[in-house]
This record gives structure tokens, C-alpha cells and sequence, in this order.
């Protein structure tokens, strides 16, 4: 992988935790508005974000480091790297949200959760196109809009399974 000469030295490991942290995210906060209709929300909630911090944070990981290994002729240290990067920046931040929503009352933990996600996700979104040397602002409403959509498809689902299986 190339990059670039003139790279600021903070932005060097972008790449390292930005697809773990986007991924962590979008998934942690689609979860929580999705189980939010559940017969016990913070119980399902937390009980899948610990899920998802393990099981889907693994096979994930495993899952980048299998595709960069075969983007090269032999395993590099660099690889190796990326996937526990990827690994420990979506334990982090997964355990974060199920640490919000164990801590607050379920409506603020859900409000919460949003507004430090997309703030994540927008901070993130800004020094990649700082990178990138674009609108940042564009970058920005680009990926925040995409994470809404899952946000809200989720969110429906969330309300259509509650729905089928109301008593």
C-alpha cells in the first residue's frame, strides 16, 4: 500500500481503526434502535452489543485479515497489525455503547448513544477528508447519511418484529 509523501503524521493511522470504528458505529447504534422494541430492550441490548463485541468483532477481524493477506504474496506485519487494530477499536467502542446503555435510563441511553455515535462517525468522516484533501463537509453528511438509513431501516425492523409477535 502506497501513501501518500506529504500524509500528516496524525492522520498516519487512520486507517488502522477507521473501518473497525465506523463498523462498530453503525452496527452498535442499529442495534439499539432496533432492540429498542424488544419485551426487555436493555436486556436484549446489552446482551447483543456483548454478542457483537465478541463473536461478530472476531469474525470481522478475521475476515480483514484474510482479504489483506491475499492482497500480498505472504502475511506481513502490517496485517497483522490492521486486524487487532480493527479488533480492539470495535471492542472499545461496542463496550462503550453497552456501558451507555447499562448506565443510563433507556431513552437517554438511546438518545445518548446516537449523538455520541454520529459525533464519532462525523469526526472520523472529517480527518478522512482531510486526508483525502476534500469537502469535508461533504464527506461528513455523506456518511452520516448513510448510517440514518441503517438507523432507521433497523428501527422499523425493530418495530415490525415487535409487532408480529405481540401477544
Amino acid at each position: 500500500m502506497t501513501q501518500p509523501k506529504d500524509r500528516p503524521a496524525a492522520l498516519e493511522s487512520l486507517s488502522k481503526f477507521s473501518f473497525g470504528a465506523t463498523s462498530a458505529i453503525t452496527t452498535s447504534l442499529a442495534l439499539i434502535v432496533g432492540l429498542d422494541s424488544a419485551s426487555n430492550p436493555r436486556m436484549s441490548i446489552i446482551g447483543a452489543l456483548l454478542v457483537l463485541a465478541v463473536a461478530d468483532n472476531i469474525s470481522d477481524s478475521l475476515g480483514i485479515h484474510v482479504y489483506r493477506e491475499s492482497q500480498c504474496k505472504a502475511a506481513s506485519s502490517d496485517t497483522g497489525i490492521h486486524s487487532i487494530s480493527n479488533f480492539l477499536t470495535r471492542l472499545a467502542v461496542t463496550l462503550l455503547f453497552a456501558l451507555i446503555v447499562l448506565l443510563l435510563p433507556l431513552p437517554y441511553a438511546i438518545a445518548s448513544s446516537l449523538i455520541l455515535g454520529l459525533l464519532l462517525l462525523s469526526i472520523l468522516s472529517y480527518l478522512i477528508a482531510l486526508y483525502q484533501k476534500t469537502n469535508p463537509w461533504i464527506s461528513i453528511c455523506h456518511h452520516i447519511g448513510v448510517a440514518i438509513i441503517v438507523l432507521i431501516a433497523s428501527h422499523l425492523l425493530g418495530k415490525a418484529i415487535a409487532g408480529m409477535f405481540a401477544a
